[in-house]
């Protein structure tokens, strides 16, 4: 198996002065349903005691580290006198805020199960005192103040004595209601199941999907337009979707619709009543509008991405992995369709659609900024006020460089932290898969996208894994597909320059 740091814990107890316990109890699974063999422990005769193991708060040093018939028992010293973190540590160990061990180590040979993994060899690398233990085998039942003022804390065990000191019952249930609580929303590093404080269980079933083909159904949505596909967790849909904006500008210009259907039919008005001026007693003539319909249908965007089954076993990220693998193909393709799409397999293009207007540069090659000025004014007004320049990053560094009589530059650039560039007042989109400057070529359009062009999400992300095929050369493949549609809702609203004479 790949080296990786893993973290186990267990609750532990103290004594005056010094900290004592089971790092580690033999014979019942931890939270996650893994299991640590006894002699499955090497590793050095010292080690750092760590807080909620950061290296950088090193507390103190644990000197007898043994694998005994029950775990592994430990005993160390905090650094009280010399680390204030250590004194701090005491404090909350006094007030009950944190009560157990937590191991980190590197695992050497292990056994899935159904419900975890059994681990026969691993090398130990620290200890560290935590709030919230993933192992249930041990808690407190007493803490005593000592003379050296570090408490004392006892293990629970159904053979204490029955002169034990008692403790404060209430509080100290309250203290494990809290920590329970804590519990279920959190869990070992590297985990999936931690989102920003919320508990994410869709997630964790979502990563579970992936590496067994296992679908949880409470937990899972499976697509209703693709048997066996499931749909990707909210996390993993929006990071997606965050990741498609970088590589396909058009989304953050465009109106952005989701829809349950395979096709979207929209009305279109066609023509306006004929109202003429009349006489008092004048005959009124009749007029009705006229109305058409036009369509976008969705389309769908595929494909697949192999992983080692090494990296599958072993990664806790294994969604985040599949996400970053696909979300630069996707944003690609679908930013190239949205601008050329004409196909009948992709969305359709804006600057592929008919009936776009167009206004001559005067000039086959060279650009005129006398027919920018021309192109923006021959907008309708409304449209003009709201709309956006959309050019690649060739025809911006041409239109930075047009020089007026008394050779300024035409295009000042916003300095002001915030304020997009601006061309005639109207902010410019860089868009890679626009043309360049050339004879007979449209390297620039002009238009209010929002009113002009649709975007509608069908399916943001759904993922089958296929587990088998490609089993022969240790990987496992995701297949992945989106479906989104696109087109042009009014040619009115936009205007392109076209390099001609």
């Amino acid at each position: 198996m790949t080296d990786r740091l893993e973290i186990k814990a267990a609750l532990t107890v103290t004594d005056a002065g010094e900290v004592i316990g089971t790092a580690w109890p033999f014979g019942s699974p931890d939270r996650v349903g893994d299991v640590i063999e006894k002699g499955a422990f090497t590793g050095p005769a010292t080690l750092p005691m760590l807080f909620s193991h950061d290296q950088a708060q090193v507390i103190g040093v644990w000197d007898e580290i043994t694998e005994g018939e029950a775990g592994l028992t430990v005993k160390g010293r905090l650094l009280v006198d010399d680390v204030e973190r250590a004194r701090e540590v005491r404090a909350m160990v006094k007030a009950g805020a944190v009560s157990g061990l937590s191991i980190g180590f590197v695992t050497k040979d292990a056994k899935r199960h159904a419900k975890g993994r059994t681990i026969s060899a691993l090398e130990l690398h620290e200890i560290s005192i935590v709030a919230v233990p993933a192992h249930p085998g041990a808690r407190i039942t007493s803490i005593k103040s000592v003379t050296s003022g570090v408490p004392q804390v006892e293990i629970e065990d159904p053979k204490t004595p029955a002169n034990a000191p008692e403790i404060d019952t209430k509080a100290f249930n309250a203290v494990l209601s809290r920590l329970d609580k804590l519990e279920a929303k959190t869990g070992r590093p590297g985990a999936p199941a931690i989102v920003q404080g919320e508990d994410k269980a869709e997630r964790k079933a979502f990563v579970t999907f992936l590496q067994t083909g296992q679908i949880d159904q409470k937990a899972l949505t499976v697509a209703n337009d693709a048997p066996a596909y499931v749909l990707a967790p909210e996390e993993v849909s929006g990071e997606l979707i965050r990741n498609l904006v970088e590589f396909s500008p058009i989304r953050s210009i465009a109106d952005v619709r989701t829809t349950a259907s395979h096709t979207i039919l929209l009305p279109k008005r066609t023509g306006i009543t004929n109202a003429v001026w009349v006489g008092e007693t004048a005959t009124r003539t009749a007029s009705e509008p006229t109305f058409d319909q036009s369509q976008i249908e969705v389309k769908e965007l595929a494909t697949y991405v192999d992983l080692s089954l090494r990296m599958l076993e072993d990664s806790g990220n294994v969604d985040s992995e599949v996400r970053l693998a696909l979300a630069e193909d996707f944003g690609a393709k679908e930013g190239l369709a949205f601008v050329n799409g004409s196909t009948a397999v992709e969305p359709t293009g804006f600057m592929a659609a008919a009936g776009i207007a167009e206004t001559n540069n005067g000039h086959a090659t060279n650009l005129s900024a006398d027919a920018l000025i021309n192109l923006f004014y021959a907008m309708p007004a409304t449209y003009r006020n709201r709309g956006a320049w959309v050019m690649n990053g060739t025809t911006l560094a041409t239109v930075r460089k047009l020089k007026d009589g008394q050779n300024n530059y035409l295009w000042q650039p916003s300095f002001q932290a915030g304020q997009p560039e601006t061309i005639l007042g109207r902010p410019v989109v860089e868009v890679l898969d626009m043309p360049n400057v050339a004879a007979a070529a449209t390297p620039i359009i002009f238009g209010d996208f929002k009113a002009g062009y649709r975007i509608y999400d069908r399916v943001a992300l759904d993922v089958l894994p296929d587990l088998l095929t490609q089993r022969t050369s240790g990987l496992a493949r995701f297949h992945a597909r989106r479906r989104v549609g696109a087109g042009v809702v009014r040619t009115d609203v936009f205007r392109k320059l076209k390099m001609a004479a």
